[in-house]
């Protein structure tokens, strides 16, 4: 039965007012927040110190974490569709596992794994650091970060088939010059649309960072705990709606590289 036209009326009105309400209400607030008192206003909160050092440290995880989980990614994804071996269902479910347990878990686990008292915490003792460190830090989003790549290169490999990488083998070459130049070629917009999910990902990442993260300055305080500790800690709103309003723009940055690689992919 075709809906009426009052009714297809009264759906979309309903669905924009709740889009406009949870999405597009909180952002317009903390735009007219941040830029009420000038664009000058604005640099000058996101261009002190401990902003810089935010935002670099936030850049500086990005760039370790999107390589590992290329790598691990890609490797995965070949095994889980090319391979049979057993505890194979074990591991497409530790993949998932970051969808389903709480980032905040995630922290409290690392912390009892690799904090003092832990059953690796005395490494601290020969003067590696992880909990509450860059290296914690970087161990909390690799995990949470870690489904994406996987998950947009498996069914690129699943549609792809492996009737190419086999007549590459038949014809002598080797397995990593069947991977350079058949899959790898042919799995390069699911592994890029992967890499840009796993970078917004990684950017915004809270909840797993802050349990091993001292926060401060200069140390291990990324952008949203810049944003955590200016709101809660220093009672500075203006300044974290400067540091919000940063990271949603390098949010929409990855938005519009989606979009593009989106249209790209499916115009292939």
């Amino acid at each position: 039965m075709k809906p009426s036209a009052l009714t297809r009326i009264s759906l979309r009105t309903v669905a924009l007012g709740y889009l406009f309400v949870l999405l597009l209400l909180p952002l317009i607030i903390i735009l007219w927040r941040t830029f009420e008192n000038g664009i000058g206003a604005f640099i000058d909160s996101i261009t002190t110190p401990a902003a810089i050092s935010a935002f670099q440290l936030s850049l500086l995880i990005v760039a370790i974490v999107v390589p590992v989980n290329v790598v691990f990614g890609v490797v995965t994804a070949i095994a889980l569709v090319r391979g049979r071996f057993p505890g194979r269902n074990l591991v497409q479910g530790i993949v998932d596992l970051p969808f389903a347990v709480s980032p905040v878990v995630v922290g409290v686990a690392l912390i009892l794994f690799w904090g003092a008292g832990g059953w690796l915490g005395g490494l601290e003792d020969l003067g590696l650091k992880v909990i509450f460190n860059l290296p914690g830090m970087v161990i909390a989003t690799i995990f949470v970060t870690l489904p994406f790549v996987v998950r947009e290169v498996e069914p690129v490999l699943h549609e792809i088939g492996d009737d190419q990488e086999q007549a590459a083998a038949t014809l002598g070459a080797s397995r990593w010059q069947t991977f350079w130049r058949i899959t790898l070629p042919a799995i390069r917009w699911g592994l890029t649309y992967g890499v840009v999910l796993t970078v917004a990902r990684a950017l915004g990442e809270f909840g797993a960072v802050i349990m091993v993260s001292s926060a401060l300055p200069g140390q291990s305080l990324t952008l949203t705990l810049l944003v955590h500790g200016r709101y809660i800690n220093d009672h500075n709103s203006f300044g974290a709606y400067c540091a919000a309003t940063l990271l949603m723009g390098m949010a929409l940055v990855v938005l519009l590289l989606m979009t593009l690689l989106e249209r790209k992919r499916d115009a292939k």
